[in-house]
This record gives structure tokens, C-alpha cells and sequence, in this order.
């Protein structure tokens, strides 16, 4: 009997990676190159977290999302944040109904677009900060409280906002407390030339190349409670609670006043910055066929999670450090477990 649920345990695992090899193929047809993103993008889906992706205007962040949505048959919404844009414009609103047969007036609750498995909040800082903190209950509780009713949201939730790092007029920077609820900082970068070429041949002929749908939203929640059962050693904890905490220059043993680190950071990373390391290093090691996390996936995904939970000083900005160059110290500042 034991054995036999070992093997279906294990069959499982396998469906579950081919599944992912498969998804991460039909995402490639459609998007050229960006493998690291891509990447980063199911990081953040498996480890049922959400993803702020930054990146200069028409570079595919919103193909990306599209095509996410298709080769997973989720439902799939788009907000483009404008100034005007209201928290009503979001959750929904009641509307006033009129019973014909009894002439009697009601409350009606028009849900909004939140209510969907995959929402894209385009270019989510032209938006105010009221209109912003609309989103803050449904990532963090996966719900949406209206007229003292919560109502769950469906399951895969998935909550993927976009910026434009260069164009700053008109835009509301979003407050530390809901940057910290993204998993990934993600950055998209310009691609490279044979990426470009096959960019240029791909859409300036036919029929652009469509995903085929290969998960549902079941498939997705699988993959993710298996997630959370991916190894990771008593060693590796430490060593994320280090870097996590040598962040802070108050509480860092070494990112003290003193350090580099100290005199670069104003304020360090939380807890939660801890947290999402460690579940998107876990994503990581399964989107790789890895059931153990390694120090790889630690290494690889410190940026991205860490980078918009630092606050740069002025003494940094001043000596034209950037968060890259922080996180190589951070690297240095905590050795590798066995190489203390």
C-alpha cells in the first residue's frame, strides 16, 4: 500500500513538471527571448504571489500577461490606471434595481473587474493613492470587503501591475506597504538583436503565433500546494533570515551604521521580503525540475524580491549607487552556508 502511494505521489510530480516544461513552450511561441522573465512570471504564479513588472513602453509586458492568461484558460482582466480611475472603477458598485413585479427598490452589487483570476492594473502609478489601496485587501487576503461583506476572490488569484521607470509626470508612487505585497520586482529589459530580428519576423508577416491552452485554474492550485512541500534545508533558512536581516542597517551584524550597506540603505528590508525569498526560491527549484531548493535559487531571486523592499539613502543616490551594486554587497556581507 505504501508503495503504491509513493508511486502515485511520484507520477504526480512528474505530470506536474512535464505540465510546466509544456506551459513554459507554448508562453515562447508566442514571447521571443525574455526566458528570465518568463520565468520570474511562473515564479510568481506557482508561488501563488504577485508580480510588478517594470520596463519601458513596448517591450511586451502586456503580451506577456495575454499570453499567460491563454495557455492557462484563466480569466483575464486588463484595468488601465488613469488618474480618474476610481476604487468603484475596480471592486464594483451597488446599483439601485427596481423589482417589475412588486415595484419594490433594491441594492444591487455589480461586481468589478478585480473579480477575475488574472488582473493586469496597467501602468498602476498614474493612478492616486486611493485608487491604489484598492488592491491592498485582495492580494494580501484574496478578497474584497464591500458594504460590510467580504467576498472571496476566485482561486488562482493572480495580480500582475505594470510601470514605466522613465516617465515620472503624472505619476503617484506606490507606498512601501503595497510594494512589499508584490513577490517580484520584475524588470524587463530591451531584447537582443537575433531576438529583435525574429521579433520583426514574427509580426510583421502572417498570422501572429496564438498559445495553445495546456492547465486550468485546478492544474495551477496543485502546483501550488506542491510548492509549498519543496525541501529546503535548516541551512538555507538561515542563511535567507541573514540577508534578509543584514539588510537593515539597526538590526544587520553586519549592514551596520558603519558598513557600506549601513551608510547605503535607509531602510531594510521586512520580514515578508523573508518569506517570499523562500517560497520563490522553492517555485524556482520546481519550474527547474528540482524538488530540494539550492543556493542557485536563493542567489537568483534575491534581486527581484529585495529590490523594491530596500529604501535607498540619500548618501547612496548621492554617490550613484544603484540597488544592484547593494544586493552584490549583501552577497558578500553574508557568506554561503559552509563557507563561514
Amino acid at each position: 500500500m505504501e508503495t503504491e502511494t509513493r508511486t502515485t505521489t511520484e507520477s504526480g510530480v512528474e505530470q506536474t513538471l512535464s505540465a510546466l516544461d509544456q506551459l513554459r513552450d507554448e508562453i515562447s511561441r508566442v514571447i521571443v527571448g525574455q526566458r528570465e522573465v518568463v520565468d520570474q512570471l511562473l515564479i510568481c504564479l506557482l508561488a501563488r504571489g504577485h508580480a510588478l513588472l517594470e520596463g519601458v513602453p513596448g517591450l511586451g509586458k502586456t503580451l506577456l500577461v495575454k499570453t499567460l492568461a491563454q495557455a492557462t484558460e484563466l480569466d483575464f482582466k486588463r484595468v488601465q490606471f488613469t488618474p480618474d480611475l476610481m476604487p468603484g472603477d475596480i471592486l464594483g458598485t451597488e446599483i439601485l434595481e427596481e423589482d417589475h413585479g412588486t415595484g419594490k427598490r433594491f441594492f444591487k452589487f455589480q461586481r468589478g473587474p478585480i473579480f477575475t483570476n488574472i488582473l493586469l492594473a496597467d501602468e498602476i502609478n498614474r493612478t492616486p493613492p486611493k485608487t491604489q489601496a484598492a488592491l491592498l485587501e485582495s492580494m494580501q487576503e484574496y478578497a474584497v470587503t464591500m458594504a460590510g461583506e467580504t467576498m472571496a476572490l476566485p482561486r488562482p488569484y493572480f495580480v500582475l501591475a505594470t510601470q514605466n521607470p522613465i516617465e515620472q509626470a503624472g505619476t503617484y508612487p506606490l507606498p512601501e506597504a503595497q510594494l512589499d505585497r508584490f513577490l517580484l520586482n520584475i524588470h524587463i529589459d530591451y531584447p537582443g538583436e537575433e531576438d529583435e530580428i525574429a521579433i520583426l519576423r514574427g509580426t510583421t508577416g502572417g498570422e501572429a503565433e496564438t498559445p495553445s491552452p495546456c492547465l486550468d485554474g485546478h492544474a495551477i492550485i496543485e502546483m501550488q500546494r506542491l510548492v509549498r512541500e519543496v525541501h529546503i534545508s535548516d541551512d538555507l533558512y538561515g542563511y535567507i533570515a541573514r540577508l534578509v536581516r543584514t539588510s537593515r542597517p539597526v538590526t544587520g551584524s553586519k549592514g551596520g551604521k558603519d558598513s557600506s550597506l549601513g551608510q547605503w540603505i535607509q531602510w531594510g528590508a521586512g520580514p515578508r521580503a523573508g518569506q517570499a525569498l523562500v517560497l520563490a526560491a522553492k517555485a524556482r527549484a520546481l519550474l527547474n525540475q528540482r524538488l530540494a531548493v539550492t543556493r542557485a535559487d536563493i542567489r537568483a531571486l534575491l534581486l527581484p524580491v529585495l529590490r523594491h523592499r530596500i529604501l535607498l539613502s540619500f548618501h547612496a543616490q548621492a554617490e550613484g549607487v544603484g540597488i544592484e551594486r547593494v544586493i552584490d554587497e549583501l552577497l558578500r556581507a553574508c557568506p554561503e552556508p559552509g563557507q563561514d
